[in-house]
């Protein structure tokens, strides 16, 4: 169903909408695009915000499909936020189409992005989230939302950003240390697509993918091929695959290379409750933790 269909029947049939769980006339009502954002706001917002996130646990933002209940929860949105740099392409025509009067509010602007080449083109690496220094940004952004919406809170908000910075900087040094012991020749993994080129950039780490930036994306045979020769001249002995995104193909180079599984990767969504990564914080020490074992015993 086309998202001009979706909307017409949130409209026309109010009785489909999935409504969100009920808040408090106190509570500040906040709509995150993805998961992992919508923990960053909700460590930030505390008990005064109730967050929703569009894409769910495991999702993949860059395929989300907006349905009838996202609209109704953008409408009523007092805020809403998006990470940016083109990872939602599909949140404008969702908000212009919903009746959400206000502007999104762009959680990664100012964070010091990466380019890189993409199908002739030069783009922006929109998985800023991977490195914790960037969440930073995110963090100071979202608290200035905040209390743009609700001045009374202010103060509570400042303090959880406070204290949730704090955090951020124990998780950089936490990775610091555990991808240090690795000998830099040896920090080379294979996974499903480019999404952690800015957790490379910050520790040192080659990640290689037969997709680029965007799940979206279609890996041509050749690049497939040459992607194939480069693991086997670097000698790269790990892959992983990604909760929110199809292993076949990642699978497929490794069984080519003979790269060994290291297992699953939680990298443009968080896990359900219950999972290893039902919070940011725990999402990025366990994908942490993942890598620095795996290319340990690369080594």
């Amino acid at each position: 169903m086309s998202l001009r269909s979706l909307l017409l029947a949130a409209a026309a049939g109010p009785a489909l909408l999935a409504l969100s769980a009920p808040v408090s006339a106190a509570e500040l009502k906040a709509v995150a695009s993805f998961t992992v954002l919508a923990d960053v706001v909700h460590q930030v917002g505390g008990d005064k915000v109730h967050v929703a996130s569009l894409v769910g646990p495991d999702g993949d933002p860059h395929e989300f499909e907006p349905s009838p209940s996202d609209a109704k929860k953008l409408k009523e949105a007092d805020v809403v936020f998006v990470s940016g740099e083109g990872l939602e392409g599909w949140m404008d025509r969702l908000i212009t189409a919903s009746g959400f009067k206000g502007k999104p509010v762009t959680a990664s602007e100012g964070v010091n992005t990466r380019t890189m080449e993409e199908d002739g083109k030069t783009v922006t690496d929109p998985h800023v989230w991977n490195s914790p220094v960037n969440v930073k940004v995110w963090v100071a952004n979202i608290e200035k939302a905040l209390s743009a919406a609700d001045p009374a809170d202010a103060a509570t908000f400042k303090a959880n950003a406070e204290a949730y910075a704090k955090k951020l900087d124990a998780m950089d040094a936490y990775a610091r240390d555990k991808i240090g012991k690795v000998p830099e020749d040896r920090r080379k993994v294979l996974t499903s697509h480019d999404a952690f080129g800015y957790f490379g950039r910050e520790y040192k780490v080659t990640f290689l993918a037969p997709l680029g930036i965007s799940t979206e994306s279609e890996a041509a045979a050749t690049d497939v091929a040459k992607l194939i020769d480069q693991i086997k001249a670097e000698h790269v002995k790990t892959y992983f695959f990604e909760n929110s995104n199809d292993p076949r193909l990642v699978k497929q180079v490794a069984k080519a290379t003979g790269a060994e599984p290291g297992g699953e990767l939680y990298v443009e969504s968080l896990s359900k409750a219950k999972g290893p990564a039902p919070t940011y914080e725990k999402m990025f020490r366990y994908n942490v933790d993942q890598l620095a074992a795996a290319m340990t015993k690369g080594s």
